[in-house]
């Protein structure tokens, strides 16, 4: 890319970042905060877990921004019987009685995890060295991921027979946890129009890789005030029983916090939120806008939250309100 300012830069980001919202919306109809958050997930270098009942179009919103991306895409569908191996490659004896690294699926610009929770613990592990380090490690040598990297994983909330609750660890891994919710009637009404008919949308890439990369390393060079700084940090701190900061919903509600990640993808999320809406520095606002697909995985809720019906959100919620 041509050398830019840092503000001609956002500004080049904000006009991008619409470009990619119409091109997306030939195909998907509605779901503007879940586009917006995934989009805003990989300009942020994170991945998102995109949590939602069968039939909302969540494999196809995945493959539709892959489209537009212009970039390598693979699907892994989980499974019960899915080995390590099935996802990071393995090693086979080659025509010379040597041994060859076969990549696996992993080894792509955008990995869909689909249905992640339907396979044991071991196979889910298999990721967490990739979503973390951007490395594959087999048979004692390490290999790099391509470059931007992200999983997007999706998960059926309803369905719990035959499934693996995603470990705390794994949960962590994800930036985002993005609640994909039913369309409204208009959506639906022209969802079915689109789908029913014979109709056949072609996309073009709106940004290349190199491209993705220059706006993820402007992102990290957003300055963010103090202010915002502290705000984030307070509010996660709100959420740990044995902080100064604890509100008083946490003692009643919560049996666990969220972590120092979750005040890092909060200045992350907001600087990119700022960014892609072309502000050149984030505000308090721009961090609770991110605020609760960043939180609503990495707090847990007892039993006396489920029983009186306080959702996740709500909790979030009354946390930012205080």
């Amino acid at each position: 890319m041509q050398e830019l300012s840092d503000k001609e830069g956002i500004d080049l980001l904000a006009k991008k970042y619409q470009a990619l919202q119409t091109e997306i919306h030939k195909v998907i109809v509605g779901q503007d905060d879940v586009v917006n958050q995934v989009i805003m997930s990989i300009f942020s270098r994170g991945h998102s877990l995109l949590v939602g009942v069968p039939g909302l179009a969540k494999t196809l919103l995945i493959q539709t921004i892959s489209d537009s991306l212009g970039l390598s895409f693979k699907r892994i569908q989980f499974t019960p019987d899915l080995m390590p191996s099935d996802i990071v490659g393995s090693e086979i004896l080659d025509e010379s009685r040597n041994f060859k690294f076969i990549k696996g699926p992993i080894f792509a610009n955008i990995v869909l995890a689909d249905e992640i929770n339907r396979t044991p613990p071991k196979t889910q592990a298999a990721l967490l060295e990739a979503m973390q380090e951007k490395t594959v490690t087999a048979a004692g040598t390490k290999y790099e991921m391509q470059k931007p990297f992200f999983v997007l994983a999706t998960q059926n909330p309803i369905e719990q027979e035959g499934t693996y609750p995603l470990p705390e660890a794994q949960l962590d891994r994800f930036m985002f946890n993005i609640w994909v919710d039913y369309p409204t009637y208009d959506e639906e009404i022209a969802i079915v129009k689109s789908t029913t008919a014979d109709t056949n949308t072609s996309l073009q890439p709106v940004l290349s890789a190199e491209e993705i990369m220059y706006f993820q390393n402007l992102v990290r060079r957003v300055p963010v005030p103090e202010s915002v700084y502290e705000y984030a940090v307070k509010l996660v701190a709100k959420t740990r029983k044995n902080s100064p900061f604890v509100h008083p919903l946490t003692e009643q509600y919560l049996d666990w916090g969220a972590g120092p990640r979750a005040s890092q993808y909060l200045i992350i999320g907001a600087k990119c939120h700022a960014a892609v809406h072309g502000k050149y520095s984030p505000d308090i606002e721009d961090v609770k806008a991110v605020a609760y697909a960043i939180l609503r995985h990495r707090i847990v809720r007892n039993y006396k939250a489920e029983a009186e019906g306080y959702t996740m959100d709500r909790i979030i919620d009354e946390l930012m309100a205080s």
